[in-house]
């Protein structure tokens, strides 16, 4: 009996792919700006953490004070630097060889990034505003102002996704979210050979 052989299958090509070559000083530039964006996201997340402990735990001026600081800090600050850190990383996607969803950990950064800037503007914000309101009310008064336990949440959360992406950043797990066409067109001649072969 003749031995068949079978055609490999054709490789998968890849989805085009938006590439926007940077200079080497652009990229460089574009990199710092993400990176200390970055840095002072954390910073932020961390002065709202202690202005939260501190707006529990002081007395009736130090707790009005810290609730009526909260606004200030932790509102558009953050947005702003939540959308310089989504802004570098989308133009380093495009102009590096790691695009916006080509490798997995790259999508994860973007995810989280849009997720944490989208709590602070339809979540955080709101909720800062009105507990800044009463905090300045209860300095006029001389009362401690309101604050629940719960408000230690948000910068916990954001912080901890923050360390999740700079990590990602550095070890870049997990590989490419598909095979690359490229890949898959040097597997094809293996496997055709093996059935042959068998």
């Amino acid at each position: 009996m003749g031995t068949t052989t079978r055609t490999p299958p054709l490789p998968r090509t890849e989805a085009r792919v938006i590439r926007m070559p940077l200079s080497s000083r652009t990229r460089k530039l574009l990199l710092l700006v993400h990176i200390a964006a970055a840095g002072i996201w954390l910073g932020l997340d961390l002065a709202l953490g202690i202005l939260v402990v501190t707006a529990l735990t002081a007395d009736a001026t130090g707790a009005g004070a810290a609730a009526a600081s909260l606004v200030a800090v932790s509102t558009w600050p953050l947005v702003i630097v939540g959308l310089v850190t989504l802004a570098t990383g989308v133009l380093l996607g495009l102009g590096t060889k790691y695009g916006l969803v080509r490798y997995r950990w790259v999508l994860v950064k973007l995810i989280v990034n849009v997720v944490l800037v989208t709590l602070v503007v339809l979540v955080l914000w709101p909720g800062l505003t009105t507990l800044a309101d009463g905090g300045r009310a209860a300095l006029a008064n001389g009362v401690a102002p309101t604050v629940t336990a719960n408000l230690v949440f948000p910068p916990v959360v954001s912080s901890t996704a923050l360390l999740v992406a700079m990590t990602l950043s550095v070890f870049k797990p997990w590989g490419r979210t598909r095979p690359s066409a490229t890949s898959t067109t040097r597997r094809a001649p293996r496997a055709a050979a093996g059935r042959t072969g068998g």
